[in-house]
């Protein structure tokens, strides 16, 4: 079975550690996905925009990590806003299992944010919710 395509949706300035640990799962030999790496540290504007909807269209499945300040970082509410225009699968992915977690501002009452244990990744990435 080929590996999943996952684009990584995160905030910058504050949760780059967090994208390293997604990084290292993704290197474990049982891996069902493998990252599509492009984040991209850039001003949001129009040509960032476009780069990122392309980049997001390639893969099969968007994770997003949210963290402790999640809810002010712009470009993973960016992301998300264009993975929900084109109907792409998404996932909300708890950073931090000590709690304190908050959703993008762009995320939808009803989206739910998961626990970040290997059993609950290999559900979400193959679809399951």
């Amino acid at each position: 079975m080929a590996k999943k395509k996952v684009f990584i949706s995160f905030d910058y300035n504050h949760d780059v550690t967090l994208k390293t640990f997604l990084v290292g799962q993704a290197k474990s030999t049982d891996s069902p996905f493998e990252l599509a790496d492009w984040s991209i540290k850039e001003a949001i504007d129009e040509n960032w925009k476009k780069h990122a909807r392309t980049r997001i269209r390639s893969v099969d499945v968007v994770c997003v990590i949210c963290g402790k300040h999640t809810n002010t970082a712009t470009g993973v509410s960016a992301e998300l806003r264009m993975a929900q225009d084109e109907s792409f699968p998404y996932f909300l992915l708890a950073g931090y299992s000590s709690g304190g977690n908050v959703k993008p501002s762009a995320a939808l009452a009803t989206d739910k944010m998961y626990s970040w244990t290997w059993e609950n990744l290999k559900i979400l990435i193959n679809g399951g919710r």
